[in-house]
């Protein structure tokens, strides 16, 4: 655990999940504050249902309820995504970093770079610092800095109905 926070590990493939499942995960992400009472009478199943499949997704880390900030607004004034290209095999360096609390976001990528990270930092100056950290891992060939000039767009509500047809409201 980083700070208090449990480490969401590397994300595999989770278990086949089922339309009740889905829809308690949708229910969460449009209010994480929502009863199982509540999430029971839209779902048309028994609260000790949603507080069990509620359990189990949390402990197959397919759903993790907390709350989303707005960096700025916290005070976060330097934001960037660093491109890393790796000597070998990116997986230690990308744990390495992951392991960093600065470090929201690290995925192993194809391509121009090995890893992405996203940095959330106080300014710049600790942007640079991280950046300068990121190079003296072991296997960083080379970095490449994007920084955010302007946040437009930061949601974590796609849904659970990947693949399926949306419904089409009435015109």
């Amino acid at each position: 655990m980083l700070r208090g926070v449990a480490h969401r590990g590397p994300v595999s493939r989770p278990r086949s999940l089922d339309t009740v499942d889905k829809a308690i995960i949708e229910a969460l992400q449009e209010n994480g504050r929502e009863s199982f009472r509540r999430i029971a009478e839209k779902v048309g199943v028994a609260e000790a249902t949603v507080r069990a499949r509620y359990g189990r997704l949390v402990e197959d880390e397919i759903l993790q309820v907390t709350g989303v900030t707005n960096p700025l607004g916290l005070g976060f004034d330097a934001q960037a995504i660093v491109g890393v290209k790796t000597a070998g095999a990116p997986d230690p360096i990308a744990d390495t970093i992951a392991a960093w609390p600065e470090a929201s976001y690290v995925v192993i990528a194809a391509d121009r770079f090995d890893v992405l990270v996203e940095l959330v930092c106080a300014d710049r100056r600790d942007l640079l610092e991280l950046t300068n950290r990121i190079r003296a891992v072991d296997g960083v060939l080379s970095t490449e800095s994007f920084p955010y000039l302007q946040l437009v767009k930061q949601v974590y509500a796609w849904g659970a109905r990947i693949g399926e047809p949306e419904e089409q409201g009435a015109a």
